[in-house]
């Protein structure tokens, strides 16, 4: 498992729940789904246990998981998140058309070059 970038500039905390809030966006770890402890997965990563738990904090604090007490950690819901992404993504897309049509530029148009990038 590849999760640690050493040459990221993002603190080991940040690439951990990154990693973990795309497989929760994309549906690969499941609602209630257990996540690993922090002290397997600080042993797995090589990292301090206190690293993973800022990691599972953060994500908890953003609504990605659960703790139950003696328990360990749990995915939530991922419908709201989804939708929550996908309504940030739609406002950087307006922010970006918005950016496009100030410097007179054809947004439409760049959408179909940058997809054929």
């Amino acid at each position: 498992m590849t999760i640690i970038d050493y040459r990221d500039a993002r603190p080991i905390y940040e690439q951990i729940s990154s990693y973990y809030k795309g497989l929760i966006l994309r549906g690969i770890l499941e609602e209630d789904e257990q996540m690993p402890s922090v002290r397997s997965l600080a042993m797995e990563l090589s990292t301090n246990p206190n690293t993973v738990q800022k990691a599972y904090t953060e994500l908890e604090r953003e609504g990605y998981l659960y703790t139950v007490k003696g328990r360990g950690n749990f995915v939530k819901n991922n419908d709201a998140l989804r939708e929550r992404q996908k309504e940030a993504i739609k406002k950087q897309m307006r922010g970006i058309r918005k950016e496009a049509s100030d410097l007179s530029l054809d947004a439409d148009r760049l959408w179909r070059e940058a997809a054929n990038d």
